[in-house]
């Protein structure tokens, strides 16, 4: 997901995307959808598989 694709979710959940990193961001969206704010820290081993950011948090696990 793009930063300004985050940006734009963020805002409709009425989160403000104010001077965060991506993943604090991430993180804030998170949150706001009832998640716990796990994005890059799963190590691999995510159990929210409905969780929009799945894919780019497996892709930070793998680094």
């Amino acid at each position: 997901m793009t930063i300004a694709e985050i940006k734009r979710k963020a805002r409709y959940l009425r989160v403000t995307p104010r001077r965060l990193r991506k993943n604090e961001l991430i993180h804030a969206v998170q949150v706001a959808e009832g998640y716990a704010p796990c994005f890059g820290r799963s190590g691999g081993k995510c159990r929210n598989s409905d969780c929009c950011f799945i894919r780019d948090c497996m892709k930070v696990n793998l680094l």
